[in-house]
């Protein structure tokens, strides 16, 4: 299994951390949240490895621009869940699936 970084281009933490795998010569894929989509498989394994609330953020201008309604159902797994595939910018970033089976989320060199 080869390194791949999930995210958004021109997320500026993506693009911290694209440089930094560049600069350190590690290859690695790129999924673009935005073209591609969430794969409903990958982020059921990013849930059981980080959790919700790992993974979705709360704290960023797709958040506070959902209804109440929408982020009280995220609440739920299932809600997080299906919050994450409609609107993936919801999804903290990046995701990094690394060549041993773990998952991390965010990025700090």
């Amino acid at each position: 299994m080869a390194l791949t970084l999930y995210g958004i281009p021109n997320c500026d933490t993506v693009k911290k951390a694209r440089a930094w795998l560049a600069a350190q010569g590690v290859e690695h894929g790129f999924h673009d949240f935005k073209k591609a989509g969430v794969p409903p498989q990958r982020l059921d394994a990013w849930l059981q490895a980080v959790g919700p609330d790992k993974l979705l953020n709360r704290q960023g201008t797709t958040w506070r621009k959902l209804d109440p309604g929408t982020q009280t159902a995220a609440a739920e797994a299932a809600g997080a869940r299906a919050l994450m595939l409609e609107q993936p910018s919801v999804i903290r970033r990046p995701v990094v699936e690394w060549p041993d089976g773990t998952v991390t989320v965010g990025f700090d060199p």
